[in-house]
């Protein structure tokens, strides 16, 4: 197969997707999968086995969960306008507001649906400012709870989304404790609750049965159903991007030029400024890996290999599943990646290639 393509393998899906399926059934709490994160579709079938559904960012997403991903499709965004609000509602079995004033806006289109409101606790888990819900003026959710009460009787659960990349249980749980002293007045008048997304509960030595404790107790306690919003957690270490070799240089360190780009491919390195992986990452050869775009910071990172570099040559990024598919482009016209799946039995099938047609088809 002719690289770039993303590589699926069903086979690294399942352990998360077993996990997920555990903490379900031990806490009580319901799963859907993130798609602002992971969209590619022709996977949904086999995930749908083990998750409840989707939840959204969009109008688009909304509709690609109701029609790819059986079970439940809730529907969030920062931001409806007039003329898709309608839509997202025919879409949607639960559609969340982030802020009093949409609620406003839509009262009358959304009387008839199931409404929640996202609430920020005004606390994070994540260190970087870019992806911080709880910055200083932060737009995402209402923070006061006296301005909530006043809407309590128009919606039946909140979203909290305040985990990123949270791989540490008992951070998780002060936090939640601290929602609870501030929101818990309100949460026990409402009927469901959406914990969001950012808990990396699918990765190793994670404590899942002191979450699913936890996740019960709250549930419990405050008499809501709970819902989980895995993204990352779903398809962590599902996937690769399998790239060749094209050149070869030396200006002070060994350069492989390889025919992909970070700024087209695996965009959040260059927004985080992170290395991708490669395992086993060992060697005498130590090389500076390269994105082929005109970009001078088109770099997947430095690594150590067993041999030398030469064109031709094949390499694997790891993890690449999570806000890679969901955000590749057309920057320099770079060939953008297929994405095919490996199956449980090994074989691999194509499933979408791209070419000149779909990126001439993307302007004007």
């Amino acid at each position: 197969m002719q690289t770039p393509y993303y590589l699926i393998d069903k086979a690294r899906l399942l352990p998360n997707m077993e996990k997920i399926a555990w903490l379900r059934e031990n806490s009580g709490a319901k799963a859907l999968l993130a798609l602002k994160c992971f969209a590619t579709w022709d996977v949904f079938d086999f995930m749908s086995d083990y998750m409840d559904g989707t939840t959204s960012s969009s109008l688009y997403e909304v509709r690609l969960g109701r029609e790819k991903f059986p079970g439940e499709t809730h529907a969030y965004s920062v931001a409806y306008a007039d003329h898709e609000i309608d839509e997202v509602i025919g879409h949607s079995d639960k559609i969340i507001f982030n802020t009093i004033g949409q609620l406003d806006r839509f009262d009358t289109q959304s009387a008839n649906h199931v409404r929640g409101l996202r609430v920020n606790p005004g606390v994070s888990t994540s260190g970087f400012d870019l992806a911080d819900p709880a910055r200083p003026f932060s737009r995402l959710g209402e923070h006061d709870p006296e301005a909530i009460a006043k809407v309590i009787d128009r919606v039946s659960g909140f979203m909290f989304h305040n985990n990123c990349e949270n791989a540490d249980f008992d951070r998780f749980d002060n936090m939640l404790s601290l929602i609870e002293q501030r929101f818990g007045h309100l949460i026990r008048d409402m009927k469901w609750i959406s914990l969001g997304g950012g808990i990396h509960f699918t990765g190793e030595g994670y404590p899942l049965d002191r979450l699913a404790d936890r996740l019960k107790r709250f549930s419990d306690t405050n008499g809501v159903q709970v819902y989980l919003e895995p993204g990352e957690a779903a398809i962590t270490k599902s996937t690769t991007l399998e790239v060749t070799v094209l050149d070869t240089l030396f200006n002070g360190k060994n350069l492989a030029i390889v025919d992909s780009s970070i700024e087209a491919h695996m965009l959040d390195l260059l927004i985080y400024r992170e290395s991708a992986k490669i395992s086993p990452n060992e060697g005498p050869e130590e090389w500076m890996i390269c994105g082929k775009s005109c970009l001078a910071g088109d770099i997947f990172g430095e690594f150590r290999f067993a041999d030398p570099i030469r064109p031709g040559d094949r390499i694997s990024i790891q993890d690449a599943a999570g806000y890679t598919m969901v955000k590749k482009n057309w920057f320099n016209g770079v060939k953008m990646p297929a994405i095919a799946v490996r199956e449980l039995d090994g074989t691999v099938r194509l499933v979408r290639d791209f070419g000149y047609e779909d990126f001439a088809a993307a302007l004007s």
